[in-house]
């Protein structure tokens, strides 16, 4: 299988730990990823609060450049945000034709083109669609049975666009998870939101969102999750949630191919967990100890 890969500034910056996994993930599978040639930012958030053209301008660089390079192969896309705003633009210039012959307009100073043609995947709905857990079940080296794992998805990947699995009921990283031999944490908040950016400007009403998630953990030994925001949010501010609630206990957050690369046996620093902002001594010990 091939894809062309889009990171997204976040992988190249905070998320770094998720760029490596997954191109770790992807590599020990055979699965090729062909970095799309000089891409640019997508916009995150800040663009549609400027323009919306520039909304769509933004990301449709990419899905030009990506198009030129191969029209035929799936673009794949770990960052929800960065999902969220390619798949927008494909999802607009494919219904308003005067919407396609505005972002050309821009384009075209840039000499590219966009056809509209372009598929643009979640890396989870890759995972989700494309592989097969028994596949990935032959290939784990290191048992995880005894770890037990909450799967979250938070909105982006899902919402508005529910392509690969149920927005309010999600279950498409449970096969996965089951897959490494490690159990589903059983609870109800996998698509509920983190706050998003609000833990910038209304800290009180996020700091409120992760609690719930944390408190809705209890028990499982990792939190997975797909986003770089969603993993921001839960990892940092969890000494802040703790002493504020005292209810809660601090939990470690993965991202779902670093999960899948410990069962791969892949080494830590292939899968960044060094750059994780904490992996708990009690998710250490477990993970390394021999299930009963």
């Amino acid at each position: 299988m091939k894809y062309l890969y889009y990171p997204g500034c976040s992988l190249q910056g905070t998320a770094q730990e998720y760029n490596q996994s997954t191109r770790a993930m992807m590599a020990a599978l055979d699965i090729e990823l062909t970095e799309i040639d000089d891409w640019t930012c997508c916009g995150a958030s800040a663009a549609e609060s400027v323009s919306e053209l520039l909304a769509l301008a933004l990301p449709a660089i990419n899905l030009a450049i990506a198009e030129a390079m191969d029209a035929d192969q799936d673009i794949l896309v770990p960052c929800s945000a960065c999902y969220l705003n390619l798949r927008k633009v494909v999802e607009t210039v494919r219904q308003d034709e005067t919407a396609l012959a505005r972002v050309n307009e821009v384009l075209a100073e840039k000499e590219l083109h966009l056809k509209g043609g372009a598929k643009v995947r979640h890396l989870l709905d890759v995972m989700a669609t494309d592989l097969d857990p028994e596949a990935l079940r032959q290939r784990v080296q290191v048992d995880l049975s005894h770890l037990t794992i909450a799967p979250y998805y938070g909105c982006q990947c899902l919402r508005p666009y529910p392509v690969f699995d149920d927005p309010e009921e999600p279950r498409s990283m449970e096969p996965l998870i089951r897959a490494t031999g490690a159990a589903v944490h059983p609870w109800s908040m996998g698509s509920k939101c983190c706050g998003a950016s609000h833990m910038n400007t209304k800290m009180e009403v996020a700091l409120e969102l992760v609690h719930g998630i944390l408190k809705g953990a209890q028990g499982a030994d990792a939190i997975v999750t797909v986003c770089p925001m969603c993993q921001m949010n839960l990892e940092a501010y969890q000494d802040k949630i703790v002493q504020h609630y005292r209810d809660v206990q601090p939990v470690t957050i993965l991202y779902l191919p670093q999960l899948i690369g410990m069962a791969f046996g892949l080494p830590d620093d292939q899968l960044g967990l060094n750059l994780n902002l904490e992996i708990r001594s009690d998710f250490r010990n477990k993970r390394t100890a021999v299930p009963a």
